[in-house]
């Protein structure tokens, strides 16, 4: 796992609870806008969230791909899985990318607070990027 990501899951494995739904809130509201040269329309939909999410991979240097994503601010837990990944994942290789397991997010403790449909976004999210630099 690349260590951004790991970082990622090790400041959700110190909180407890509750903590960790305010953490994803925290994360929720930091996911960075998208570049000016990038529009929602021509990004791929990730269907399987409960709330629109667009995202875009960014493959054309693969030792840094560049993720970027667009999720309404309505859809906290939506952007707060998406800021996870763009804070995981945004900047490092694509094999690292590739190597992330496909279940990491159980590691974050979230399954008790948040519905298995729900969980199912970051797990379609992760799924599409890694299609994407496969397809690259």
């Amino acid at each position: 796992m690349p260590v951004p990501l790991a970082e990622v899951v090790s400041d959700f494995g110190e909180v407890a609870g509750q903590d960790k739904l305010q953490l994803l809130l925290e994360f929720a509201n930091e996911l960075p806008p998208l570049p000016a040269h990038l529009e929602e329309a021509a990004m791929e939909p990730v269907p399987e969230c409960q709330s629109p999410l667009f995202l875009s991979v960014d493959a054309s240097d693969p030792d840094k791909v560049r993720l970027y994503f667009s999720a309404p601010v309505e859809a906290p837990t939506t952007r707060g899985f998406a800021a996870i990944l763009s804070a995981g994942l945004d900047g490092q290789s694509a094999a690292d990318i590739l190597a992330v397991p496909d279940d990491f997010y159980a590691d974050l403790g979230l399954a008790k607070l948040i519905s298995p449909l729900r969980l199912r976004g970051i797990s379609a999210m992760l799924t599409r990027i890694k299609r994407r630099l496969r397809d690259a």
